[in-house]
Order: structure tokens, then sequence, then C-alpha cells
């Protein structure tokens, strides 16, 4: 693409300044015109169509940045289930991050992007015995460990003709932590399908497991305690206890583990007003808590991990829609309609997840009026922003761009009613690079072999 000049606003005016979550290098450029990173939105969708993805490379890599700096002395590892291309795991690499994957899929795609095995955690409550094989041929530098199933198989990998050494491991652990959050991604709680119980005594004995085998070597504890995530308290409280437990194994064992791993999680705003959590604070209130527990418990300070990946990419990146249609019920309720929805993003659908939408890319003079953003596809649940403000005069044509969508949009996309997945593309500088392209109809027509010619 060719690159535009770019009128990068600082002091940004108007809907830029009033805590609606615009990423960070969002200004104003001719003719109603919307820059990111110096580059045009209306100009983006004119090349490549919508919906569209956008992501701001400069913020993605300032954000990392960020966590590296706040969690100096520990390790960050992104979670790339938030959001992973090729070129986002090379971002990553070049700002100091480790990577976390949680399937064979993801795990082969680092390994071509050239991650280093050593900087890679692989996660999964049900890895199946050939991602464990994977990640174990390939040197992962630790696999957390879900299950004592997974303890068996790992060490049987040991002596197999997969490769002679011992696998570092991490053992997920259940701190019985509630996240305070939405009851799909609330797992730290004693009800879930994840880890080992703390309070059961469950996870002791997979300690002992593990420490059984000659073919493992128990590097540290691993905890998630949810995602979108707002009360450090919540964190706070699973350090405390991780640690505790840390002490505990160390007294019945004489096993002193270095590692404790924190997991992500950590909230980010979708709208005005909503509560984040920012790193520096969250890493001096951890760091804190961990030295006092420590201190308690009298046990060495182990070295921190924790895995942002929502954090780092949500705001960073934008989604562009046109809208198809505007239709007025017999009570009054405005639908905007527009060519992508639940397949290029289910988490409205799934978690009532928020978000903020506005029209770019001409001047209107109407007042906003209640409006329910909906997608294209034959579910009456297919719904991406429920209480949108959106001018009076909106109609077909008009170009609409949804805010904070970096994370687990692209990486949650489907296929269904056989649309085709949307491009990605990131911005930096005034310039453009496509990450992942359109998806055609001979893409989808390719896996299916009862169709002459394939």
């Amino acid at each position: 693409m060719t690159a535009v000049s770019i009128h990068q606003n600082h002091s940004l005016v108007g809907d830029f300044a009033d805590g609606t979550p615009w990423p960070l290098l969002t200004g104003y450029g001719h003719e109603h015109e919307v820059l990111l990173d110096g580059v045009g939105l209306v100009a983006l969708a004119q090349e490549f169509g919508t919906p569209l993805q956008v992501i701001s490379e400069s913020e993605v890599r300032e954000r990392a940045a960020e966590y590296r700096r706040a969690f100096a002395g520990g390790a960050v590892a992104y979670a790339s289930k938030a959001f992973l291309t090729s070129t986002m795991a090379r971002w990553m690499m070049d700002e100091g991050l480790d990577l976390d994957v949680c399937s064979g899929g993801e795990l082969a795609l680092a390994g071509a992007a050239g991650v280093p095995m050593d900087r890679i955690l692989m996660h999964g409550n049900a890895k199946s015995p050939q991602e464990l094989s994977d990640a174990h041929r390939s040197g992962v530098g630790r696999i957390v460990v879900d299950s004592r199933t997974e303890i068996s198989q790992l060490a049987a990998l040991g002596h197999s003709g997969d490769g002679h050494r011992r696998q570092k491991v991490l053992l997920r652990v259940l701190p019985g932590v509630s996240g305070h959050t939405h009851r799909s991604v609330d797992t730290g709680r004693e009800d879930q399908q994840f880890g080992f119980s703390l309070s059961s005594g469950a996870a002791l004995e997979a300690v002992r497991r593990v420490l059984s085998h000659s073919e493992l070597e128990l590097a540290g504890l691993h905890c998630h305690i949810g995602s979108q995530i707002a009360d450090p308290e919540a964190y706070l409280e699973a350090a405390r206890r991780m640690i505790a437990l840390m002490a505990h194994i160390r007294d019945v064992t004489g096993v002193v583990l270095p590692e404790l791993d924190l997991g992500g999680g950590h909230a980010v705003a979708y709208r005005a007003g909503d509560p984040e959590l920012a790193p520096g604070p969250l890493a001096a209130a951890l760091r804190e808590t961990i030295d006092r527990a420590c201190l308690v418990n009298r046990f060495p300070l182990p070295r921190m991990t924790i895995e942002p990946g929502r954090a780092i990419v949500a705001r960073a990146g934008v989604t562009l829609y046109r809208v198809i249609t505007v239709k007025r019920t017999a009570d009054g309720a405005l639908f905007v309609a527009v060519d992508g929805g639940m397949s290029d993003n289910p988490r409205p659908s799934l978690y009532h997840a928020s978000y903020t939408v506005r029209l770019i890319g001409r001047a209107t003079h109407q007042g906003a009026v209640p409006a329910t953003v909906v997608g294209r596809h034959c579910e009456a649940g297919d719904v991406l922003v429920q209480d949108a403000e959106l001018p009076a005069d909106i109609r077909p044509g008009d170009l609409l761009v949804m805010l904070c969508t970096g994370a687990y949009q692209h990486s949650m996309a489907s296929n269904y009613n056989m649309v085709r997945r949307s491009p990605v593309v990131s911005v930096r500088g005034g310039r453009a690079q496509v990450l992942i392209r359109r998806e055609t109809d001979d893409d989808l027509m390719r896996r299916d072999l009862g169709l002459a010619g394939n």
C-alpha cells in the first residue's frame, strides 16, 4: 500500500479525548479521515474491503515493552491465544517476551516463525498425546502440566525415541480464587476443569508424582485465575496461596521450587469508563505481596512469570465494517446490519462482551441515537454492539469502526454460514502490511474432498 501523509494528533480532540478506547496513535487526517499510526482507515477499507481488522504495530510493541519493563527480573510470556501470526510472534521476540502456546497449531506456527523453543511455554487442559510428543521432541522450554495423565505421558516420552532429556514442567494449581469476572472465563475457582486443586490436596499429590519421575524436572507452579480481571487483590490472594503451597512442598518433600507463574487475564477497557489494570502498579503490588509472603513462610523469592495477551494487543486493534441495511422495528428500535458478525467476532454472543463503535469517513450533524449493530448471520444472537450510539442519519454504505478488537477476534473467527474469514493488516509509521490475507472461495472448497479436483 502506498504510504500516506501522517497527521498524527498528539493533542487529540473530540471523541479521541473522552476516554473512548481508540488506539494510542489515532488522529484526524483530511476530509474526515481517521488515521491509525499514520494510515487512513477509510483508505484501508477501500483497498482491502470489509470486514477488515487493523493492528497498530507501534502500540503492540510499546505495550509489550511496558510489560517487560514493569516485570524486569522475571519473565513475560505473551499469551498467543489472544492473537497469533508469524509476524506477531516475531514482534514479541524482538521485544524480549517469551511465548505461551496452548495447542499443536500454535506451537507449529511459533516454530515456523523462528521462535526459539526454549522461550515457549506449552499450555492446555486436554493436550493430546501427539501434542505432548511434539512439544517434548521440539525442546519446548516448559510444559504446564494439567492432569495426572499428562504426567505419565511426559514421563514415558523420556524413555522413548523422542529424546533423552529431562522435560521442565510447571504444575497448574487451582488456587480457589475467583477473578470476579464472567463465569466462562473465571478459571481459578475450585469447580473448574483446569489443573490440580490446592484445597483437596490434589496439587501436593501431583507434585509427588512429578518428583517420582526422573525424566521430569519440576521447575515451579502455575495458576491462572481468569480473564478480564480488574481487581488486583485477586492476583495478590492467588500469589499468597501459591507461596504458602510452595513452602509446604518444601517442608514435606525437601524441594524448593524456583519459579512461580501467575498467568494473565489483566483487564482492558473496551468502553469509556471501563476498569483496567496497568502493568506498573500491578507489578509493584505483586512484588510487595510475594516479598511479604516469602518472608512469612521463610521461602526464597521465586522467579515470577506472567502471561498477558489481551492486555498487549486488544487496544491496538480496530475492525472496519460496512453498513448493509438499516431497519426500524414497529416499536422504534434501530437495527444497523453490517457485513460481518459472529463469524469474525463471537465474543458478544459468547460473553455478552461490550464494544465501542463509531461512524467514520463522512461528516454528520445529526445527533446520536440508540442502535443495535447486528451481523449478517442466521442467528438472533448475532449482535456485535447492543447499546451503540450512532448518528440518526446512519445509512447503507457507511463505514463503522469497532474499537479494541485486537484480541480474540482473528483467533476466534470461524467460517459459519461459509463466510470467508477477514484479513488482518498491520500499520506503522504511515505504511500498511498484510499479515493475513482474506480467505477466498477456493480456500473454503479446498478441504472438501467430495469436490472434483481436490
